[in-house]
């Protein structure tokens, strides 16, 4: 989550620089690393490890887990914040291919959307809203 917050950060300051300056260089390498050393690797390992979880869930709960309305909430919250990843590595090639689109106020204002979704999936998940408890 930590990655998904910095990210945009990155890009409003990345919208500052000049193109082909050092400092547009420099934000090209910070956003790759960023992106490919510690977002993608810790998003496959939550997947894998929630999956897991939700596998565990599942069995000890019975089919019916998954039409709970936290479940569902959660779910859709995780489709959001996958988009929200897809959306933020294409951003990532537009400014490194000098094609960025967006103003720095868009980043400032989208800044935040990965903290709102975490809110509502653990929110979710501790309450199990509507649904049974384990």
């Amino acid at each position: 989550m930590a990655g998904m917050l910095y990210l945009p950060r990155l890009y409003v300051y990345h919208c500052k620089a000049t193109p082909g300056s050092e400092m547009d260089e420099t934000f090209k390498i910070m956003e790759l690393k960023l992106l490919r050393m510690i977002i993608n690797p810790a998003m496959i390992m939550a997947v894998i490890f929630g999956g897991t979880l939700a596998w565990l869930d599942a069995g000890l709960m019975g089919p019916h887990f998954w039409l709970s309305p936290w479940a569902l909430t959660k779910i859709a919250a995780l489709v959001v914040l996958f988009s929200w990843h897809g959306f933020l590595a294409r951003a990532r090639r537009d400014f490194a291919n000098g094609r960025n689109q967006r103003s720095e106020r868009f980043w400032r204002m989208t800044n935040e959307i990965p903290f709102v979704l975490a809110i509502i999936i653990v929110l979710s998940v501790t309450t199990k809203f509507g649904g049974i408890h384990s």
